[in-house]
């Protein structure tokens, strides 16, 4: 059984049929073209703005407390940073929370590992928030 073609519209039935000419079809890629490029230098620019990145890296459960092993980058490699540390339940409730310094090192990117307390059995260890400490 083999598919049947698809079916035109009769003409005139939607109105004249418009094709664009070759100027305009240039036009509007070079328009839809410059506006990607647009939007693409906006987010590198926010993202190179950031001043403090974190990723987390693992954790480790163990009775009473999380371990934390994350990962803290900054485009300045003399400003000290402080993160939050969350511990979560298994109903994602917060069952533990330290904050914590990363001083700075001159290195871009620092690697540490840090015990959060818990008041209740915790599933997980995540950086909830990480910022720049003003030294003013």
């Amino acid at each position: 059984m083999s598919a049947a073609p698809p079916v035109a519209p009769p003409p005139g039935r939607y109105g004249p049929q418009r094709a664009l000419s070759p100027r305009r079809r240039k036009v509007a890629l070079g328009a839809l073209g410059a506006v990607g490029l647009a939007g693409a230098v906006w987010l590198g620019l926010g993202a190179a703005a950031t001043p403090v990145t974190w990723t987390d890296v693992g954790f480790t459960l163990r009775d009473g407390e999380v371990e934390v092993v994350y990962e803290v980058s900054r485009t300045d490699v003399h400003a000290p940073a402080r993160c939050t540390l969350e511990a979560l339940s298994h109903s994602y409730a917060q069952v533990g929370v330290l904050e914590v310094d990363v001083p700075a090192t001159g290195e871009r990117t620092v690697r540490q590992a840090t015990t959060v307390r818990v008041s209740e059995p915790a599933v997980t260890g995540v950086v909830k928030y990480c910022w720049i400490v003003d030294e003013g």
